[in-house]
């Protein structure tokens, strides 16, 4: 009995120096990495400064397609290069000058389009842009209250009764 108990409280002493040891060692490997990103000054990125980040298209019919342009500025020092940008979902379509060098102060825009096709109420949207800033992702927002097509509502009703009755 003796022999276990010496044996359990060498483990745990073992356990406790290793946990301490590689815990100093992540300490000193984190405040290496924060050093060295401190080191690196935000002008080494190039930086999206947009005119807005969000629009309001206000009410629209259903099935009515909208555009709204969203002016930005290279206010970093180095070239800025988006690489993609997507919409949240096939209705909104983003337009951007893709992997071309914008230069320091140059002037771009990004054209989105929303299709209000079968999306009825309130719609809010995002398009995410990848580039080579510092946090690597932009967000555009677009909304609209989209103002039900009669005929097409009569028909989303039809189904969302039917499929109420089958269950």
């Amino acid at each position: 009995m003796k022999k276990i108990f010496l044996a359990l409280a060498a483990i745990f002493a073992l356990s406790l120096t290793a946990c301490n040891d590689s815990a100093s060692k992540k300490v000193k490997q984190e405040s290496t990495t924060e050093a060295a990103a401190e080191a690196a000054t935000p002008s080494e990125f190039p930086v999206m400064t947009f005119d807005r980040v969000s629009h309001d298209f206000g009410t629209i019919s259903e099935g009515e397609k909208v555009t709204t342009t969203f002016a930005f500025t290279n206010t970093g020092q180095t070239d800025l290069i988006i690489v993609d940008a997507r919409g949240s979902c096939g209705c909104t379509v983003p337009d951007y000058p893709k992997n071309t060098p914008i230069a320091p102060g140059q002037k771009g825009e990004i054209v989105v389009s929303f299709d209000s096709n079968n999306k009825p109420n309130l719609q809010q949207k995002t398009v995410t842009i990848s580039a080579n800033t510092q946090l690597g992702r932009e967000t555009l927002r677009i909304k609209a209250m989209v103002s039900p097509d009669p005929v097409k509502q009569q028909q989303r009703e039809a189904a969302a009764k039917a499929r109420q009755q089958a269950n």
